[in-house]
């Protein structure tokens, strides 16, 4: 599926800088941009018929373009909804699982008095306080 989407992509770009290129190049109603750059309007680059050839190519790569438009628009959802439904499963995952933290065996320290385990719903008794 990822070749897939740079394929398309690669593919829709090279067509867009043609597509481009290809209506630079024709003369418009007013001249055009060969005008801009000093061409005149009655000689033309490719022969006298090459307005009818242009035309006819533009609408040729214009429909190529529409089509890998909507290939890459649909290439596109479908890889969103992958990654979507991955980043969920693996959301249910680390819930589910989560980690624990391993405890180790504490020891007491010389000096120090070992800890009793009381009961439930009791509390431990006060220490001593001794008043000045």
């Amino acid at each position: 599926m990822t070749f897939l989407f740079y394929l398309t992509t690669t593919l829709f770009i090279l067509v867009c800088v043609f597509l481009i290129l290809l209506v630079l190049i024709q003369k418009g109603r007013g001249g055009g941009l060969s005008s801009a750059f000093g061409g005149s309007g009655g000689n033309t680059a490719f022969g006298s018929k090459t307005g009818d050839v242009l035309t006819w190519a533009t609408s040729i790569v214009f429909g190529i373009f529409l089509l890998l438009a909507v290939a890459l628009n649909l290439i596109a959802d479908k890889r969103n909804i992958q990654q979507a439904q991955a980043d969920e499963l693996r959301m249910k995952q680390n819930q589910e699982a989560p980690l624990k933290m391993p405890t180790l065996p504490r020891e007491s320290l010389p000096g120090e008095v070992p800890s009793t385990t009381l009961p439930p719903n009791t509390v431990p008794p006060a220490p001593p306080t001794t008043q000045p």
